[in-house]
């Protein structure tokens, strides 16, 4: 199993995606966990405080690891995780519109 970490042999389309999105969303993570502040400037928010950032950054941990799960499931070709995050992405972006559209996102 752990040479299936190192090389996807026999990923199906499906999964690369899954393996994409979750380098993605660890990128976006490890960019939070160490610059806070730069991260809430690019997402438009109000300048963190000390206490803030510390927070920001557990949320960035909380994300790379979710990035991390993506990453090894996509690797691992597992079918009903790959199924269930292709219902899941496109929710993601309702969601976020709706909490602009309500004024709770910038």
């Amino acid at each position: 199993m752990f040479r299936r970490l190192l090389s996807a042999e026999g990923q199906n389309r499906s999964a690369k995606t899954v393996e994409v999105f979750g380098w993605l969303i660890l990128i976006e993570g490890i960019t939070v966990l160490f610059a806070p502040h730069f991260s809430a400037s690019i997402l438009g928010i109000p300048p963190l405080t000390e206490q803030g950032a510390n927070y920001f950054r557990l949320v960035g941990l909380l994300v790379s690891g979710v990035g991390m799960l993506y990453i090894a499931s996509g690797r691992l070709n597992a079918e009903g995780f790959v199924f269930a995050s292709l219902l899941e992405r496109p929710l993601v972006h309702v969601a976020m519109a709706i909490l602009w559209h309500l004024g709770i996102s910038p």
